[in-house]
């Protein structure tokens, strides 16, 4: 499944300030993939419980991730819808992860070929956690692939998810970073 994510990629400018992008391109229809990003029945699927999404410009989000840390917490975002644009921009400002913006395209005349994502995440942070994100972001990526095939994330699996398959893509990306090295030279 790996192969299907394509890597992110990231930029860093003054202040500690990361970029994170990623383009997929979804064998799935805008209006599909919309309902994966942008509703509280799709997100749980892939990424966190939308206990609260008010799907309007100033509108309260609030993200309940459902995979635990080592200690078993929850990482629960708070914030603000900051870009809305029914099935094509959902953008959520939130304390814990910065800005994650979801834009959605049709690829073909028609929008028959499938939908072209185009995801940014905006954030403060050290470098490691900036990788961590990557990390993050490409495996919840990978799972948004699995339920849009028909594969959701179900209570009982959040239950079983394990940090390994992240534990594998953070080492990944920080081997084409750093040339194989745990983090920058010196460390």
């Amino acid at each position: 499944m790996s192969d299907a994510i394509p890597h992110g990629t990231s930029e860093t400018r003054d202040g500690g300030v990361h970029l994170l992008h990623f383009e997929l391109r979804l064998p799935h229809p805008v209006i599909r993939t919309w309902a994966a990003v942008a509703t509280p029945e799709g997100l749980p699927t892939w990424l966190a419980a939308a206990d609260v999404l008010e799907p309007r410009i100033g509108g309260a989000v609030a993200l309940h991730w459902l995979n635990a840390d080592a200690e078993g917490r929850h990482t629960v975002a708070e914030g603000t819808v900051t870009a809305w644009d029914m099935e094509r921009v959902a953008e959520y400002t939130v304390g814990v992860h910065g800005r994650i913006r979801f834009h959605l395209e049709r690829c073909g005349a028609d929008g028959t070929a499938g939908t072209t994502l185009r995801f940014t995440n905006e954030f403060r942070g050290t470098d490691e956690l900036r990788l961590d994100n990557l990390a993050g972001w490409h495996h919840h990526f990978e799972l948004l692939a699995a339920a849009l095939e028909g594969r959701p994330m179900t209570g009982a699996d959040w239950d079983a998810w394990t940090p390994d398959r992240w534990e594998q893509l953070r080492s990944q990306y920080a081997a084409v970073e750093y040339g194989g090295h745990s983090g920058p030279a010196g460390d």
